[in-house]
């Protein structure tokens, strides 16, 4: 029972520790390599045909971007 309250107390100072630095850096966490947004794919699936919830979002960054280009090109 000694070793299991030994080994709980030591996790948990370990993860109070990572919180602490992740709130004082204020970083998102990644991977050692960067995850896959430094591997240049921006979408964690592989497949051809994206699914229905990530073609509502790329439909909605797209009129936000055309919103944008349109608000930039209005004459006041």
């Amino acid at each position: 029972m000694q070793t299991f309250l030994l080994v709980f107390v030591m996790m948990l100072v370990v993860f109070v520790a990572m919180g602490i630095g992740y709130i004082i850096q204020r970083k998102s966490i990644s991977g050692s390599c960067g995850g896959l947004g430094a591997m240049g794919i921006e979408k964690a699936c592989d497949c051809d045909n994206p699914c229905e919830e990530r073609k509502a979002r790329m439909a909605k960054h797209e009129r936000q971007k055309k919103i944008k280009e349109w608000q930039k090109n209005q004459i006041n």
